[in-house]
């Protein structure tokens, strides 16, 4: 697969404390990453869209169906326990079979993760969209976490759809961007990424090069001096009398 397709697939490990090459210590989150295997790719001539689909993980054949044991002897491996497409602009490069790795990324890059986040389960308004509850006294006995009027009117007699209100939390597809990679582990397949990632250990993370502006490294020129750097003048000495 050409490096130019700067996606990957892989699984949360967990959270640790890492120090990087300035000496700072990070909170970074443990993701492995690889090997991928590109499973097929879509053509615009026959799905009308480009994409190059990697496969993650592999799975027992009593535990997998016609279709995947169809494709995974076609790539003549185990079959594929986790499968997900990246939409590409050139496809020239990418062909069936090919493995992909920790290597397709560097330490300092900034990467954008998906994934799917922790259920909370049935969540009233107070936790899942912080609202402040009803008053504590004055009569109000059980309305502390009430989430109050609906905004429903006679001109109207029902409520909007969208109206904020208790419900299922969690469990979304939550993008967390400009990620930067503090440290890669090649012989195990690791990219330790700055602060957490969204979904409980195990979960599925699509690894992909950020959409985002980065900062760019300063740049030194050799005999420029910057403003601190500048020579004060010499003070002036007081006249002689």
């Amino acid at each position: 697969m050409p490096k130019v397709h700067k996606f990957l697939v892989g699984e949360k490990v967990g959270m640790t404390q890492v120090f990087g090459p300035d000496g700072s210590l990070y909170g970074v989150t443990v993701v492995k990453v690889g090997p991928c295997r590109v499973a097929y790719t879509r053509t615009k001539e026959k799905d009308g869209y480009q994409a190059v689909c990697l496969g993650f993980g592999h799975k027992k054949d009593k535990s997998a169906n016609a279709a995947e044991k169809g494709l995974a002897k076609k790539i003549g491996i185990q079959p594929i326990r986790h499968l997900r497409e990246f939409r590409v602009n050139d496809l020239s490069g990418a062909e069936q079979g090919q493995v992909a790795g920790v290597e397709r990324f560097a330490e300092g890059e900034y990467v954008d993760l998906q994934a799917i986040s922790k259920g909370k389960g049935f969540a009233g308004g107070m936790k899942r969209y912080n609202f402040r509850g009803g008053p504590a006294s004055h009569g109000a006995s059980d309305r502390e976490r009430a989430p109050g009027s609906l905004g429903s009117r006679r001109s109207l007699g029902r409520v909007l759809p969208g109206q904020r209100m208790a419900g299922h939390m969690g469990m979304d597809t939550v993008t967390v961007q400009k990620v930067k990679i503090i440290k890669i582990i090649p012989q195990e397949q690791l990219l330790l990424v700055n602060g957490g990632v969204p979904g409980a250990k195990g979960i599925t993370l699509c690894v992909t090069s950020t959409v985002k502006k980065v900062p760019k490294p300063p740049v030194v020129v050799a005999g420029k001096k910057g403003k601190k750097d500048a020579a004060k003048p010499a003070a002036k000495k007081p006249a002689a009398k």
